[in-house]
């Protein structure tokens, strides 16, 4: 028997963001390459796949980096956003006739996300450990979710979770 699971309609759409994302940058790729990078883009040719998510009053987003050296990432606010930009470098050089397959992407990446309204920016915290970019922020009391009263009538009011 299989488990019921929840259905998350936006988790489709960010796939379908992702595969549309990984066509555009296949197909272009021979149209931009740089002589010098054989196939990269100049710009960006690849974006790690990260998470967001709220725990215990604090905006968390981590991000995939593996094979990226953390001095080659930088972090920045913009207003209300923040950026994430980086490189993974190519490690090792194999001749062409010695090539089998390759799903590895190198190169450039800048990912951008919109941070919640009222975030401390002096309070954001990063640290790497693992491959893993772990970004954290406190939320500002009125970002956290709370508890909401439902009267039902004929009983005693219940305690839901509002979003």
């Amino acid at each position: 028997m299989r488990a019921l699971v929840p259905r998350n309609p936006f988790q489709e759409l960010t796939n379908w963001h992702r595969d549309i994302d990984d066509l555009f940058n296949r197909f272009f790729r021979s149209f931009l390459a740089d002589e010098d990078q054989k196939g990269t883009l100049p710009l960006a040719n690849w974006l790690p796949v990260m998470e967001a998510f709220e725990k215990d009053g604090r905006y968390v987003i981590r991000m995939d980096l593996p094979g990226v050296d953390p001095k080659e990432v930088e972090l920045s606010v913009v207003e209300d956003s923040l950026i994430i930009k980086g490189e993974r470098k190519k490690t090792q050089e194999v001749k062409e006739k010695d090539y089998h397959y390759s799903e590895t992407a190198h190169g450039r990446f800048e990912r951008s996300l919109a941070l919640p309204k009222g975030v401390d920016k002096d309070k954001i915290t990063a640290r790497y450990e693992h491959g893993v970019l772990e970004i954290s922020m406190p939320l500002p009391e009125e970002a956290v979710a709370k508890n909401v009263p439902i009267e039902v009538s004929g009983s005693e009011p219940k305690q839901l979770r509002a979003a």
